[in-house]
C-alpha cells in the first residue's frame, strides 16, 4: 500500500504534472497569447497549480469513490462492470480536461482557450468504442499498477 501511494503521489501526480505543465506552458505562450510581449506570459508554476487543481477530483473519483466498487461490480466480467468503471474514467478525465479548461481561461491575456476542451470528442469516442468492446479501464490499470509496484 505504501508503494502504491509512493507511485500515485511521484510518479501519477508530479512526474506526470511536471511533464503535462511544461507541455501547457508551452504550448499556452507560444500559441494562445493574445498579444507577443514581454509583459503576458503564463508562468510555469501558475501550470503546475492548475495541473494540481485539475488532478486533485481525478485522484478523489479513481483512487477514493471508486474503491466502494472496484471489487464488487468494476471487476466482475460483466457490462455493469465495465460501464460503471470505465463511466467514473470518463467523469475524472473530463473533470480534469474541464478544470484545466478552466485555469487557463481565467487569464485574460490568453485566446482561443475553447481548444483545451477539443480532448473531449476523443475521450468520449475511446469511452464508447471501449464499452463496445468490452473493454475494462480499471482492470487494465490495476494490473499495470500491481505490476509496477511489486
Amino acid at each position: 500500500m505504501i508503494k502504491l501511494l509512493l507511485w500515485v503521489v511521484f510518479i501519477d501526480c508530479v512526474g506526470v504534472g511536471l511533464l503535462i505543465s511544461t507541455l501547457m506552458w508551452f504550448i499556452s505562450n507560444k500559441y494562445l497569447v493574445k498579444r507577443k510581449s514581454r509583459d503576458y506570459d503564463v508562468e510555469w508554476g501558475y501550470a503546475f497549480d492548475v495541473h494540481l487543481n485539475a488532478f486533485y477530483p481525478l485522484l478523489v473519483i479513481l483512487h477514493f469513490i471508486q474503491l466502494f466498487f472496484i471489487n464488487h461490480v468494476i471487476l466482475t466480467d460483466t457490462f455493469i462492470g465495465y460501464l460503471v468503471g470505465n463511466t467514473l474514467w470518463l467523469i475524472a478525465v473530463g473533470y480534469y480536461i474541464y478544470v484545466t479548461f478552466l485555469g487557463y481561461s481565467a487569464l485574460p491575456f490568453l485566446k482561443n482557450t475553447v481548444i483545451l476542451l477539443y480532448p473531449f470528442a476523443p475521450l468520449i469516442l475511446l469511452y464508447g468504442l471501449s464499452l463496445a468492446l468490452g473493454w475494462n479501464f480499471t482492470r487494465t490499470l490495476c494490473s499495470f499498477y500491481k505490476y509496477r509496484v511489486k
